[in-house]
């Protein structure tokens, strides 16, 4: 064997190993340094991303939306209050009233224009308050309920009340109150501090609003321990004045939550909000002095809780259900179960937020805390070809002769941006009570329109829109063709 070229083939070999083992040091350190980079990119990208969102702010954003809905019945409650003491010079424990049915003027989440309420915003903070509701006379009773600062019905009144319309001393205590009733005195414990009636009169025949008026005169709010001797009741007319109680989407929404939560004892379902409620700046115990990105992030979100509490509303399955399979005519559509439990929306295992707000507390208030068969609410929100009512165009219903409310029925037209009265129209409504002055078919039906203008030569059966809006049709004293379905209410239509 050639010892020299054996010698030289081995030395190639190892050469040849030492440069490949090189290049891959030199491969692997590239692949390395170019996996540092690419890991560097992507934290410097994803850093950038985060800063550019802007996480805390959309925090905000998420918290003032969710916020907005939980508190929803709270702030409607509240504003009574505040429209008593800014439009009527009123205050806690006085009485309102209207001495006429309600005008356009008035803001009262979907209110009837044919009966004069009486309400008022009420008050423990003294100690156990007594409200005192009349008798029912020959021409009035009341039909109507008391509620805590959250519109959760504590207690109905009146004919169809506790009271059997013979008229009682209806005992509001405070929360945690461990005191005694006093006999003749038909206790009402609340969990809330602040609560709110509203009683509506049931008119018998032969009844003016005279009559109402009077009656609700002899409402009396005082405390327990003036009862001996108690001070006059301060009662107001509001017909002749502006008031609306209607809430604002906007950052007024927020000071309410916080004049809530500032005045009322936490519940222990109200624990966790209260947590989230700081990132915009609420705080109990703290004076509500929002940021500006706190402000702007409030005002962002009071839009979607708006947004969403309005699709709740008017999505079908949701807040309505279709009264008759084949018409848009649709029924609210409450959570289930509630109507037996007294509408307190809460469970054993949930509070039910969007069902209390969107389903509830967003379009009406003051339900009773046992529903009765005096009067059928239709909602109508969409004209024969399924789109929603707006405020340019000319609709058209026609209401049967024989239409089965033995008391009357009557259709009233509601913003649908406040859930309120259409502001400045000279009428809201149209009843059967107007038979003097309406239109007539030959058939005895009577068609109602619906526009910014009235037709020519109709403008009896006219009620002004003008903005996007929705109906209520309500059928008082209603009769069995309703609830057998087999009288039927057709859809309104767009007059081309």
């Amino acid at each position: 064997m050639d010892l020299k070229v054996t010698w030289e083939t081995s030395v190639k070999a190892n050469r040849t190993k030492q440069l490949a083992a090189g290049m891959l040091a030199v491969a692997l350190s590239a692949v390395a340094t170019v996996a540092m980079a690419v890991a560097g990119a992507n934290q410097a990208d994803a850093q950038k991303s985060a800063d550019t969102s802007d996480i805390v702010y959309q925090i905000m954003v998420q918290r003032a939306t969710q916020a907005a809905i939980w508190a929803m019945p709270a702030a409607a409650m509240i504003d009574f209050e505040k429209a008593t003491k800014q439009d009527l010079g009123g205050d806690v424990n006085d009485v309102i009233y209207v001495s006429k049915p309600f005008a356009s003027r008035h803001g009262f989440l979907t209110a009837n224009d044919v009966t004069p309420y009486a309400w008022g915003s009420i008050s423990t903070e003294k100690g156990p308050l007594v409200v005192e509701v009349p008798a029912a006379t020959d021409k009035v009773g009341y039909f109507g309920s008391i509620s805590n600062a959250w519109f959760v019905p504590l207690i109905d009144v009146g004919t169809t009340g506790t009271d059997k319309g013979k008229g009682g001393k209806y005992l509001v205590l405070p929360p945690g109150y461990k005191g005694e009733t006093p006999k003749g005195y038909i206790a009402v414990p609340s969990d809330t501090i602040n609560l709110g009636f509203a009683f509506r009169p049931v008119m018998k025949e032969g009844a003016t609003f005279k009559d109402t008026t009077a009656y609700a005169k002899k409402l009396q709010i005082y405390y327990l321990a003036d009862a001996a001797n108690p001070p006059a009741t301060k009662h107001i007319d509001a017909f002749p004045k502006k008031f609306s109680s209607l809430p604002t989407y906007d950052m007024t929404f927020f000071q309410d939550i916080y004049d809530v939560i500032s005045r009322e004892p936490t519940r222990p379902q109200d624990k966790a909000m209260m947590g989230l409620l700081a990132a915009i700046g609420i705080e109990k115990g703290k004076p509500f002095k929002p940021t500006a990105d706190q402000k702007r992030a409030m005002e962002e979100g009071i839009k979607l809780a708006w947004a969403s509490m309005q699709s709740h509303f008017s999505t079908e399955g949701k807040g309505m259900l279709a009264w008759w399979r084949d018409k848009k005519w649709y029924i609210w559509n409450f959570a289930k179960g509630q109507a037996e439990l007294g509408f307190p929306f809460v469970t054993d295992d949930v509070i039910l937020i969007d069902e209390r707000a969107g389903g509830y507390s967003f379009f009406v208030t003051y339900l009773p805390k046992k529903l009765g068969g005096g009067t059928f609410y239709l909602n109508g929100l969409r004209d024969s070809d399924g789109d929603l009512f707006d405020g340019k165009s000319t609709y058209k219903l026609r209401v049967p002769k024989e239409t089965p409310a033995k008391d009357f029925w009557s259709v009233i037209v509601y913003s649908m941006k406040t859930k309120g009265f259409v502001e400045g129209v000279k009428r809201v409504g149209i009843s059967s009570r107007d038979k003097d002055t309406l239109k007539f078919n030959d058939d005895g039906s009577v068609d109602i329109y619906f526009a910014p203008k009235a037709p020519k030569g109709l403008e009896s059966n006219w009620i002004p829109t003008g903005e996007d809006f929705f109906l209520l049709f309500r059928l008082y004293g209603p009769d069995k063709p309703l609830f057998e379905k087999t009288w039927v209410l057709d859809d309104v239509e767009k007059v081309q």
